[in-house]
C-alpha cells in the first residue's frame, strides 16, 4: 500500500487508477463494497481511494467529541486488505474545503489522479458546500471519458450498513455486532503510555493505552486481543473508561492486562481489539472490591476468548 497526501507530482505508476470516492471511515463492507465494484470495472488498473485526512467533519466542528473508526495508517491498512493499492489520503483545510466541485473533479480526479474509473455511493457529494452530487458527477464523467460506478448501499436485516451505525452500536456495548458490520473487530490503535502503575500494585499490570481521536466506546471490561509492535498477538481484558474507583480521569482511556505476557511496552504501537463486552463501569467501595472483580473479568475474558 502506497499512501499518497498530495497530489501534485504523482509518479505514474500511482495515475490512472480505478477510485472508490468517500471519507471511508472504518473501511466496513459498505466501502469495501465500493473498492470491489471499483476493481470490477477496471481491474486492469491499479486499485485506489480518495480520501481526506482529518475528516472533514474534524475540520468544520473540531469541537466534536472524537468519532472515528479508524484513523492512518489503520485506514490504509483496512484498504490493503480490501484489495488497494494505493490511498490517496488528503489533508483537508480551508482550501478544499473552499474548492468548487468543478475544480475538484478537474484538478484532483482529472489532472492530479487522471482517474481511469470512479466508484462512489449514491449520496456522495464533494466540493465547496458539497455542490457536487452524483448527478453532476455522472454528467462529468460522460464528458470525460472516465466511466463511474454508482453502488447502492450495502443493508442487512437491520437496514443500511454504515459508519454512524456501527458507532451507536459500539456506543452501546455491542462490539460484536460492530464487528460484523466492519468485516472485522473494531480496534484503537496507539501508543502505550505511562500510567500510575497502579494495576502493577494490583497484580494485574496494564498496558495504558490512549483513546486519541477514536471514538469512545461504551465505557466498561471487555475481552480483548492485543497486536503488539511485533506482530504477536496477545488475550487480554481490558477496561475503558475514566477509573472512578481510583479517583476518576478526566480523559478515558484503555487499560489493556495481557493474559500470560511479561515485557516493556512502554512506548510501543500497539492494536486493541474489542471483541466482547463484559460489564459496565462501575465505582467499587474500595480497592479490595476492586481487585475481586478484576479477577472475575479475566476470568470471564479468558472463558470469552478461549470459546
Amino acid at each position: 500500500m502506497r499512501v499518497f497526501s498530495n497530489l501534485a507530482g504523482l509518479p505514474e505508476a500511482a495515475r490512472g487508477a480505478t477510485v472508490a470516492l468517500g471519507n471511508l471511515d472504518g473501511v466496513h463492507l459498505g466501502h469495501r463494497a465500493v473498492l470491489a465494484a471499483a476493481h470490477q470495472a477496471r481491474p486492469e488498473l491499479p486499485l485506489a481511494a480518495l480520501t481526506f485526512e482529518p475528516h472533514p467533519r474534524e475540520h468544520f466542528r473540531p469541537d466534536d467529541p472524537p468519532f472515528r473508526l479508524t484513523l492512518l495508517p489503520a485506514k490504509a491498512n483496512a484498504l490493503a486488505a480490501a484489495g488497494a493499492s494505493l490511498c490517496y489520503a488528503l489533508p483537508f483545510d480551508d482550501s478544499w474545503a473552499h474548492m468548487p466541485h468543478e475544480v475538484f473533479f478537474q484538478t484532483a480526479l482529472r489532472e492530479g489522479i487522471g482517474a481511469g474509473h470512479l466508484a462512489c455511493g449514491p449520496d456522495f457529494a464533494f466540493g465547496y458546500r458539497r455542490g457536487g452530487n452524483v448527478a453532476w458527477l455522472r454528467q462529468a464523467c460522460e464528458e470525460a471519458g472516465i466511466g463511474l460506478s454508482v453502488v447502492p448501499p450495502l443493508a442487512d436485516s437491520e437496514g443500511v450498513i454504515s459508519s454512524s451505525r456501527i458507532r451507536r452500536e459500539l456506543q452501546g456495548g455491542y462490539p460484536e455486532r460492530a464487528a460484523a458490520l466492519l468485516g472485522r473487530p473494531f480496534t484503537v490503535v496507539g501508543e502505550v503510555s505511562h500510567g500510575d502503575a497502579r494495576g502493577r500494585t494490583l497484580g494485574f499490570p496494564t498496558a495504558n493505552v490512549p483513546l486519541g481521536r477514536h471514538i469512545e466506546p461504551a465505557r466498561g471490561v471487555y475481552a480483548v486481543q492485543v497486536t503488539l509492535a511485533s506482530g504477536q498477538v496477545v488475550p487480554g481484558v481490558a477496561n475503558l473508561g475514566r477509573r472512578p474507583t481510583l479517583g476518576g480521569d478526566p480523559i478515558s482511556r484503555i487499560e489493556a492486562h495481557l493474559f500470560d505476557f511479561s515485557g516493556d511496552l512502554y512506548g510501543q504501537e500497539v492494536s486493541v481489539a474489542l471483541l466482547a463486552f463484559i460489564r459496565e463501569e462501575k465505582r467499587f467501595a474500595g480497592l479490595d472490591a476492586l481487585v475481586a472483580q478484576i479477577a472475575l473479568d479475566a476470568a470471564a475474558a479468558r472463558r470469552i476468548l478461549a470459546a
